[in-house]
């Protein structure tokens, strides 16, 4: 049974700072109430002079999950729902959600417990001290080691490339001040890399180290092709070695035909005898070379095509208690 509401103690007539909570969900029907229990319990104890907000983005789940969120918001004002039409991906639907917060900070969470609910005092805290974003960043995790390599890899190889100075094993979890929300609402990115936002702005950040759970319940929604799509998606946005290494590399191999081409006529005009075969491995590897890179330049395009399409993040089915007074 869900505990009741008790609002917070009422100060003097200052005015109180309202802070967002917005949590995307998929599929996490044993997971949006323990949640939201655990973020009033955590309030109530730790920001007792705090008003505070929850908002949900729903991408459109199977399950009961939209089911729970409607009877929440039937308890509770302060808690607000928004559900999609269809699955419109990990990227835009949270960056959607962090837009439509009202707080004067928002702080995105994971609905699974693997974003710790005990960091939010301490993100409040920094921003206190008058840092518009605080990144938490993953010091360690409980999740696969080879899967915490290959992440690791993944992060260092980016930010030789980026221009960009990017933050590793920031996933998007933090605090925003409502100036940087405000921003991220200016911004006509139909495929938007929070990520890589937050690195690229030059906002005051702070890092602020935790140890990510393991998931609460449920089955986690990340697959290969969702973890491929947002390797890419940042690949393809922040770096332009790949393109510029291809063309390199384009070059010094077409000098080393140009140089074989010579020697073999050569060899040719002294009639020595050339075995022809050893060209089948060569034309392999420039063949495959030739598709690896083809494939990274395909990637930009896609990229390009996805923010000239200028399609909207995503299409709401509904929202529920945006209607009411601010809490």
């Amino acid at each position: 049974m869900m505990d009741e509401y008790i609002t917070p103690q009422e100060g003097a007539n200052a005015v109180r700072k309202r802070i967002s909570i917005m949590v995307p969900t998929y599929n996490e029907e044993e997971n949006v109430i323990p949640l939201t229990e655990a973020i009033i319990a955590e309030f109530k104890s730790s920001l007792p002079g705090y008003d505070f907000d929850i908002t949900f983005i729903d991408n459109c789940s199977t399950d009961s999950t939209r089911v729970k969120l409607e009877a929440l918001c039937a308890l509770y004002p302060f808690v607000r729902a928004i559900f999609n039409v269809r699955n419109f991906g990990q990227f835009n639907s949270p960056y959607y959600g962090i837009c439509q917060t009202t707080g004067d900070c928002t702080i995105p969470l994971c609905a699974d417990f693997q974003d710790p609910i005990e960091m939010i005092p301490k993100l409040v805290a920094e921003w206190e001290k008058g840092y518009k974003v605080i990144c938490a960043v993953k010091e360690s995790s409980r999740e696969n080691k080879l899967m915490r390599f290959l992440r690791t890899c993944y992060y260092k190889m980016i930010r030789k490339m980026s221009s960009v100075e990017q933050i590793e094993h920031f996933t998007g979890f933090g605090l925003y001040d409502r100036s940087f929300v405000d921003v991220l609402r200016s911004l006509d990115d139909p495929t938007p890399f929070i990520r890589g936002i937050v690195a690229e702005l030059g906002f005051a950040k702070k890092i602020v180290p935790y140890e990510q759970a393991k998931r609460r319940a449920g089955k986690t929604h990340n697959n290969f092709n969702t973890l491929y799509d947002a390797a890419m998606l940042s690949f393809t946005t922040y770096t332009k070695t790949p393109i510029r290494l291809a063309g390199v590399l384009g070059c010094l191999f077409l000098g080393a035909s140009c140089l074989g081409a010579v020697a073999c006529l050569v060899l040719h005009l002294l009639d020595v005898n050339i075995r022809e075969l050893w060209l089948l491995p060569a034309i392999g590897f420039f063949g495959s070379l030739n598709l690896i890179f083809t494939s990274i330049i395909g990637e930009y395009l896609l990229n390009i095509r996805s923010k000239i399409n200028k399609r909207p993040l995503v299409i709401e089915e509904k929202r529920i208690n945006f209607d009411t007074e601010d809490p």
